[in-house]
């Protein structure tokens, strides 16, 4: 996939040269995105092969979203709200759903069953489900006021990110320090006669990673701002742009890395990155968008999320939690998850974008 590295200097001479040649961008953008995210993928196997499955997929995860929340930020100063509530939104629910069910899909193909760590699985599914709890309960309130107290809304999500970034953090310490047993996860035996590379020194992987990290948000930046175009030339609903085209490709990083490690049946680096991806979106990224915009914002953005939004993520923590808890995946799992993506996405797909006035 190397030869795909071309498509970096071919996107930064459209970005400079055709700007307006918008599909051209996007396309070229999306393929330098690719080589990238396998590099990212590589970093990732030799830190775990260093560091363990939960460190490995954890600076995986925190790598990859890096970029979107470069993105986000940019957005915020913007203050394109509505966007950076919608990329949150895709990105947990992409993470969860398309990202691991692939893996679980492709590591199935391989082998009839696979195995991971069902206690850390339940943890991380357990803190998805309070991350859905606190998007939930702003868009509750939001409700019952309506438009009486605005303040006190913005109050509440400063301290609802407030919990979730001290959780956060707490759980960063159950599964790096107190239980980290739990999150080292296992591998098979090499099998005889083939091959096996020595690991990359640590220093090395984390910067291949971080090089690779930050070209994937100088790539990211520029196809986010060809997308808008594209989508408006195609007819696609804004809603459906940011919650399934941005995620797919915010997400090519974990995408790429969790398949990979799922078809060499490291089930536990796979969900550490897809399932900790989501959470740290939810539980990191969302809270510190928050705080941020209240510095660099137009205006400050709250926790409200529109109801579809909070209502798909509800329903990808629901079945995550039941498909993670047995500590088995197999294809049809991996099928299932996918299945409920495609149900949202051609919802969203139809759904009439709010924003375009109806005909008489």
């Amino acid at each position: 996939m190397n030869w795909l590295l071309i498509f970096i200097p071919v996107t930064i001479a459209l970005e400079w040269l055709a700007p307006s040649k918008h599909l051209l961008v996007f396309i070229a953008s999306s393929l330098a995105i690719l080589p990238l995210a396998a590099w990212m993928g590589r970093a990732t196997e030799h830190l775990a092969e260093r560091m363990g499955e939960g460190v490995g997929g954890l600076l995986n995860a925190t790598f990859g979203n890096a970029a979107e929340l470069i993105i986000a930020i940019a957005a915020l100063r913007a203050g394109l709200h509505d966007v950076v509530k919608a990329s949150i939104a895709g990105s947990i629910v992409g993470n969860i759903l398309l990202v691991l069910g692939a893996s679980m899909l492709a590591g199935g193909l391989r082998r009839p069953e696979q195995h991971f760590n069902a206690v850390a699985a339940r943890s991380q599914a357990t803190m998805l489900t309070l991350a859905a709890i606190g998007l939930i309960l702003p868009a509750v309130y939001n409700v019952a006021i309506g438009h009486q107290d605005s303040g006190s809304l913005g109050g509440l999500s400063i301290t609802i990110s407030v919990v979730l970034l001290v959780v956060y953090c707490l759980f960063l310490v159950f599964s790096l320090v107190t239980h980290s047993a739990l999150f080292t996860g296992t591998r098979d035996a090499e099998k005889k006669g083939e091959a096996h590379t020595p690991p990359w020194s640590a220093g090395r992987a984390a910067l291949v990673l971080a090089a690779a990290t930050v070209t994937i948000a100088w790539m990211s930046e520029i196809l986010v701002g060809a997308i808008d175009p594209v989508a408006k030339d195609s007819g696609l609903s804004k809603a459906f742009v940011g919650l399934f085209v941005v995620a797919i490709l915010g997400n090519a990083a974990e995408h790429a890395t969790s398949i990979t490690a799922a078809l060499k049946n490291r089930m536990d680096l796979s969900l550490s990155i897809a399932i900790g991806s989501s959470v740290q979106v939810a539980l990191f990224v969302a809270p510190i968008l928050v705080l941020v915009s209240l510095v660099i914002g137009p205006t400050p953005m709250d926790l409200t999320f529109p109801a579809g939004m909070v209502l798909i993520v509800l329903l990808s923590v629901l079945i995550t939690a039941q498909v993670a808890g047995d500590g088995r995946s197999d294809w049809l799992k991996g099928v299932q998850l996918l299945a409920v993506y495609l149900i949202l996405g051609v919802t969203y797909f139809f759904l009439p974008d709010p924003s375009v006035p109806s005909s008489p």
